[in-house]
């Protein structure tokens, strides 16, 4: 069992930045796949990145070259930095660890003028 809490969500304008973190309850997180997904009103939860716990790391088409995954093992933490936000990234962002398909609560991104 792994616990995940995401952070850094909120409001922020079309072109603006932000960061999001994912912190893990315990150290096995260093041998787990992490993912960002994240579910807009209406429509299905969709994969945003991923990294291995080597760091090799696959993204959306939809967010290549402007959000990047990262992981800290020392700090348990994963991160995605998100610039050049549009209307379209507004969502929920979800945090997941796999093997075990663990998942976080989840934390609200609106990108909106």
């Amino acid at each position: 069992q792994i616990q995940l809490v995401e952070s850094g969500g909120g409001l922020v304008q079309p072109g603006g930045s932000l960061r999001l973190s994912c912190a893990a309850s315990r150290s096995i997180f260093v041998i787990y796949t992490m993912g960002w997904y994240r579910q807009a009103p209406g429509n299905q939860r969709e994969l945003v990145a991923t990294i291995t716990s080597g760091g090799s790391t696959n993204y959306a088409d939809s967010v290549k070259g402007r959000f990047t995954i990262s992981r800290d093992n020392a700090k348990k933490t994963v991160y995605l930095q998100m610039n050049s936000l549009k209307p379209d990234d507004t969502a929920v962002y979800y945090c997941n660890a796999a093997p075990g398909n663990f998942w976080g609560q989840g934390t609200q991104v609106t990108v909106s003028s």
